[in-house]
């Protein structure tokens, strides 16, 4: 016997629905989030086996399970329970609905039917959760995280630079790094115009000597100068208002350039005892940072990705074709994993004053007339092929090896 089982999860709760292969229901309920609401649904799962050892030896072998995540707790007790779990994704899920009804009727209960109908049907169809090491998905949360401050800063810095604008000019003329620890001191210390101007050529060459800055009494006259120049402002009212937004986003700056730090120490240490890391760091433009985020949205589960083409296209380096009759047209994947994307695109760029083959390859697709977004999509596209080869047989980048075909084409 095949057991279907559709799991509509929310915080705090999970519609389940058992089915079997005919799509007929045998089961639902609503379980708490939980060890409680686990045992429950083993509970519910194995009623329907019997008692006999014969049919239950393999009971988890045959239940397949439908869920819109591949994280968690929960997803983690299905895994381990040895259930087969497919991470369906939202979009499917949606359009799967739209199979089953077009009045756009939604609810917590059909949504586990209509997962447990869609495992039952479109397994073949569907990812099974990857099998990754916990020494992967440890890389995968401080990458995550190291990325995510790392955003946080950026619009951090986009904030105070927008607010600096609107009633203290001078400091973008003074300051060009605003998220420099330097440029942080003395932003705390002299928010406003008043106060900047009043900073002394000592204060300045203190803060950028904590800041191992080079030509420093230079550096500390030009910005003394500017911030003394004569500038347009606000009102005394507004600029205070001003001056207290800024301290706050001062304060948020530096305390996410310390937590970046950190985090990256974090990142260099779990990426370090992987076993893929010695064949990651080989590659050319990838370094310990990059190398750790590449693994951490890739996973380390051999056999997640069938060929080299399946790990490109969930990489979404690889093009996609849209042909109806007389008509074909080859576009960029616009569905993909943004950190994974923006990790293969900086290797690419970085492969280019690393790597002769990658340079050859990348200058072929410009003189073809290719642009250089879509030519560095394509570099990647080859970068990502050689990583599976090399993580398949477990060697190592070897440069006359990667690019050997494409150097006897072009000379050809």
């Amino acid at each position: 016997m095949l057991l279907f089982v559709g799991d509509d999860w929310a915080e705090d709760h999970h519609d389940v629905e058992l089915m079997d292969a005919s799509g007929r229901r045998l089961a639902k309920a609503r379980l708490p989030e939980g060890v409680t609401g686990i045992t429950r649904l083993h509970a519910m799962i194995g009623q329907w086996f019997g008692d006999d050892p014969a049919d239950t030896a393999d009971i988890a072998a045959r239940v397949k399970i439908g869920i819109e995540t591949d994280r968690g707790p929960w997803v983690q007790a299905l895994v381990a329970a040895g259930y087969t779990v497919y991470a369906v994704n939202p979009l499917q899920a949606a359009r799967y609905r739209e199979r089953l009804g077009v009045s756009g009727a939604k609810s917590d209960t059909a949504d586990a039917h209509m997962l447990a109908d869609m495992v039952r049907t479109d397994s073949h169809q569907l990812r099974p959760v990857a099998g990754d090491s916990a020494e992967a998905e440890a890389v995968k949360v401080v990458t995550r995280t190291h990325k995510t401050l790392i955003w946080e800063r950026t619009r951090a810095g986009q904030r105070l630079r927008h607010a600096l604008r609107e009633y203290f000019p001078a400091a973008l003329a003074a300051f060009e790094d605003l998220d420099a620890a330097d440029t942080l001191e003395l932003l705390a210390k002299a928010p406003d115009p008043a106060s900047a101007a009043r900073l002394s050529i000592s204060q300045i060459s203190a803060a950028l000597k904590r800041a191992r800055r080079r030509d420093i009494p230079t550096k500390a006259a030009a910005i003394q100068a500017v911030l003394r120049a004569e500038h347009l402002g606000q009102p005394a009212l507004v600029t205070a208002a001003y001056a207290v937004s800024v301290r706050a986003l001062v304060a948020l700056l530096a305390t996410l350039n310390e937590q970046v730090k950190t985090l990256q120490g974090q990142v260099e240490a779990h990426f370090g005892q992987h076993p893929d890391a010695e064949i990651i760091l080989s590659q050319p433009g990838l370094g310990v940072v990059l190398g750790a985020r590449v693994l951490a949205e890739f996973g380390d589960d051999h056999d997640r990705y069938a060929s080299a083409k399946a790990r490109k296209n969930y990489a979404a380096t690889s093009p996609i074709t849209r042909a109806s009759g007389k008509k074909k047209t080859v576009a960029a994947r616009f569905v993909h994993n943004d950190r994974l994307i923006d990790a293969l695109m900086t290797q690419a760029f970085t492969a280019l004053t690393t790597s002769p083959g990658a340079r050859a390859y990348y200058d072929r697709q410009r003189a073809r007339g290719t642009s250089y977004n879509a030519a560095l999509r394509q570099l990647a596209n080859r970068l990502v092929g050689i990583l599976h080869g090399c993580l398949k047989t477990g060697s190592l980048y070897d440069e006359a090896t990667a690019w050997s075909h494409h150097l006897t084409k072009a000379a050809a």
